[in-house]
């Protein structure tokens, strides 16, 4: 088997330099910065923001949550000038993150509010009027119109979502809190009926409903997205977009470049020059006219793109009790529960190290990974979890379903079972990935249903790539709406994992550069 090189780096850097897979030590000049992925369009401009202030920004993406862990347990310490997420409310509200946290500046804001197509805007008669969130979630628990969002623990777009509706039901004017969550879960409940699309970045949200419209991607058409106004603002659908600002208000980004307590003085003096640049007036408009985020400093005219000009600010939670309590609640009790099948790559190839990377990231789901990224990535109640190991043939595949109440013992049993998993054999890739489309049957409407194809290697036994493109072609069209999420692992074959995930609208990841615990992880915001 022919080894691939890794394709994706770990880290981007947006100002005019080469890449690293770990940030190098401080350097004059260089602010090195943990940020949010979204900031990848902020390119052009910390390109040219590098050649007037002699600052190159130095990117590191990761998500909200991951980025607050490697605050919160260190791992940032020395490694970073600075972060720059969408918001820091969450690693606010994580007392050993918030520690960390020095000057924050704000750059520029963008709120978390629904876009329609227009035809379902028209239909619910939302077009040029205001509406609130109750009348959304009523309309919502009567499937008068689908949405997708990311992932709350995976991103801020659907984290800013999960709390601006959670506050405006409650209906109490201040943050919603621990002790409130329960009055407002069945209100949250009709709400989140109607997401049929989960992703762990905005970003790819932005792409499949754009897919999905155009009839480029086999799952069904979804009527609207929840993001950040920006990225709506910069799709074109096959259908042109009404947003929708509800009228109790939104919880706004507002990109706080913040210096972390530990920068040295250059780093610090850097951090006060870009800053102090981005948001002179000039910057601000091109910043709005590139990016579609809105000025922060005052005096700067908004542009005719923002249909709503004032908006009503929802309060957030203030405590790391009050977020946990809220992500408990929609993981295992609001939103529609995961239906997922992993097909296990277990031939030869996996034995020693791999095979124990493969029973590690399982374990870790399972509840063994306690982090903060882990509590909110594990199984959760109501999920229905089946194991297709293969090699040279299709294993047997065994099916798992965690109850909402007292999960523990069907997750030992989970452990048990991948722990024994052994390899050896051949690879049939693609009699595998069939059979688990003929397990699944079709895609089950109140459930998010996906297979995760995990190899190590190239295809050497039974049908081939070809076969499994004509056969999925075959299958009904509630079956082909089943995303297949492939992982590049060892010697597995790019071209044609890249050919599966697209073909069933799925996405590849690459364990290749980063643990198979942290892709297996990170999956979980698609799932």
């Amino acid at each position: 088997m022919r080894k691939l090189i890794a394709a994706l780096a770990v880290t981007v850097l947006a100002a005019g330099c080469g890449s690293d897979a770990e940030p190098a030590g401080p350097q004059p000049g260089v602010l090195r910065v943990l940020a949010g992925s979204e900031l990848a369009d902020m390119q052009p401009i910390l390109d040219e923001a590098a050649q007037a202030t002699g600052v190159q920004v130095k990117f590191t993406f990761t998500g909200t949550l991951e980025g607050a862990e490697e605050l919160a347990n260190g791992s940032a310490d020395g490694k970073y000038d600075a972060v720059w997420f969408s918001s820091n409310r969450y690693p606010q509200a994580v007392p050993e993150a918030a520690k960390r946290l020095g000057n924050q500046v704000k750059i520029m804001s963008s709120p978390v509010v629904l876009g329609l197509a227009k035809p379902a805007a028209d239909r619910l008669g939302w077009s040029g009027k205001r509406v609130g969130w109750a009348e959304i979630a009523d309309a919502a628990g009567k499937k008068a119109f689908t949405y997708g969002m990311t992932d709350p623990s995976a991103s801020n777009s659907g984290f800013s979502a999960l709390v601006a509706v959670a506050s405006a039901l409650a209906g109490t004017g201040s943050a919603v809190t621990a002790e409130q969550i329960g009055a407002v879960t069945p209100a949250l409940t009709q709400f989140f009926s109607a997401q049929t699309l989960s992703a762990g970045s905005s970003g790819w949200l932005s792409d499949a409903f754009q897919r999905r419209a155009a009839g480029q991607d086999p799952g069904a058409k979804v009527d609207g997205l929840i993001n950040y106004e920006s990225v709506l603002l910069s799709m074109k659908p096959a259908e042109p977009l009404t947003l929708v600002y509800p009228s109790d208000g939104v919880v706004t980004a507002d990109y706080p470049l913040t210096l972390l307590t530990g920068a040295n003085d250059d780093a610090r003096a850097a951090h006060q020059k870009l800053a102090d640049h981005l948001r002179t007036p000039d910057l601000q408009r091109k910043i709005m006219t590139t990016t579609q985020r809105r000025p922060v400093v005052p005096g700067v005219e908004l542009g005719t793109q923002f249909a709503q000009r004032d908006l009503i600010e929802l309060p957030f939670p203030a405590t790391q009790q009050s977020v946990d309590a809220l992500l408990s609640a929609y993981f295992n009790k609001i939103r529609r529960p995961s239906r997922t099948l992993y097909v296990l790559d277990t031939s030869g190839s996996m034995r020693g190290d791999r095979i124990e990377s493969l029973r590690s990231a399982l374990a870790g789901l399972t509840g063994a990974d306690d982090s903060l990224t882990g509590r909110y990535r594990r199984f959760r109640g109501r999920e229905e979890i089946t194991v297709l190991p293969f090699n040279s043939v299709p294993g047997t595949p065994r099916t798992f379903t965690v109850p909402e109440a007292d999960p523990q013992a069907e997750l030992a049993k989970i452990k048990d079972y991948t722990q024994g998993l052994e390899a050896s054999g051949g690879t049939a890739i693609y009699d595998s990935l069939k059979q688990a489309y003929t397990q699944l049957g079709a895609a089950d409407p109140d459930r998010f249903t996906s297979i995760v194809l995990m190899t190590d290697g190239e295809n050497a036994n039974g049908s081939d790539v070809g076969d499994f493109q004509r056969a999925f072609g075959a299958l009904p069209v509630e079956s082909r709406r089943i995303p297949v999420f492939t992982v590049l692992f060892g010697e597995g074959s790019s071209d044609e994992l890249t050919t599966v995930a697209t073909l069933t609208g799925g996405k590849v990841f690459d364990a290749r550069t980063t643990a198979l615990a942290k892709v297996f992880q990170e999956i979980r915001g698609y799932q």
